[in-house]
């Protein structure tokens, strides 16, 4: 079965059941693989993607789900990576492996969308994605320096 999706402003054909993961019509229908798989059960957050504006974890939306909504990866978050967010994240050396580091980016993203400065427990409350490398200090700081406040004091 065929569905039409709306990934990165542009319309995506997808042929799959209605009920397959998202995240595997965007890795393997759409060719986009910055999108990660990393626990299959929501938990992790590797595979976090914007829908209508809000951060989602695609594993767990299906498809059919997906029908009549924007999406937006980390591929169309910002075409040459000069998003506030992925500026900060380098400048403040987040990633390390990296594998988890698009999920994070995106999650940070949509909580910059919602609360433009948002306080030290807001990007605790937010960031819920999972990080075996530990820098969660670092996403922090990052956060701080795309809202403008600067990375200084963040605990």
């Amino acid at each position: 079965m065929t569905h039409s999706l709306n990934i990165n402003g542009r319309t995506v054909i997808i042929d799959a059941d209605g009920d397959t993961p998202l995240l595997w019509a965007l890795r393997d229908g759409a060719g986009l693989t910055g999108t990660k798989y990393g626990c299959g059960i929501g938990a992790c957050g590797a595979c976090t993607v914007h829908i209508d504006g809000a951060a989602v974890r695609s594993c767990g939306v299906t498809i059919a789900e997906a029908v009549g909504t924007r999406i937006t990866t980390i591929e169309g978050l910002s075409p040459d990576r000069s998003h506030p967010v992925q500026r900060a994240w380098l400048a403040e050396q987040v990633p390390q492996c990296g594998y988890c580091q698009s999920g994070m980016i995106m999650t940070a993203a949509a909580l910059l969308k919602e609360t433009p400065q948002p306080t030290d427990d807001e990007i605790a409350a937010a960031m819920t994605n999972r990080c075996r490398r530990g820098t969660y200090p670092r996403v922090a700081r990052a956060i701080k320096r795309a809202s403008g406040q600067g990375a200084e004091g963040v605990r």
